[in-house]
């Protein structure tokens, strides 16, 4: 469960990649900006969760012997978090996503095919989430520039250490 904003800068995988082979610590650095960049969005995401969205989302609920609700207004804020995936069929490079499966279970419930869950939460559409994706999109328009600029610089540092 993700919710993104698209900035296209060619090379960015390769350049997180190539950061580790050239120093760990520079990886890690990268990780820490992008963090430091993408935290409005993050808060704007994490404000969103304010209740708990239906009554019945409160008990425990298994699926298949795991352990999926209850839902928590706590978990669901601190489930937010950032992720950069260089994998070679990644959709996205740096993301913001959610990982309490709770709170990502609410966020797309019946947008693939209709269900009881989805029927009582309401309409969202297909590839789209319910708090979090419209959060991170309004939120995005301050750091797009940052965070483009700090990918450039970093593909800079790294031209040179080669």
């Amino acid at each position: 469960m993700s919710a993104t904003a698209t900035i296209k800068v060619v090379g960015a995988k390769e350049t997180i990649n190539a950061l580790k082979k050239i120093d760990p610590q520079l990886q890690k650095d990268f990780r820490a900006q992008a963090k430091d960049i993408a935290q409005p969005a993050i808060d704007a995401a994490k404000d969103k969760y304010t209740e708990l969205p239906l009554s019945g989302m409160q008990y425990k609920w298994d699926s298949r012997g795991r352990k999926v609700f209850p839902f928590t207004v706590a978990k669901a804020k601190s489930g937010v978090r950032l992720r950069i995936d260089t994998r070679r069929n990644a959709v996205g490079v740096i993301l913001i996503e959610q990982k309490d499966p709770a709170a990502a279970i609410f966020e797309t419930a019946g947008r693939a095919n209709a269900n009881k869950l989805g029927n009582q939460l309401g309409f969202v559409g297909a590839g789209r989430t319910r708090l979090i994706g419209p959060a991170v999109y309004k939120a995005r328009r301050g750091i797009e520039k940052q965070m483009e600029k700090m990918i450039l610089d970093t593909a800079r540092t790294v031209s040179r250490s080669m």
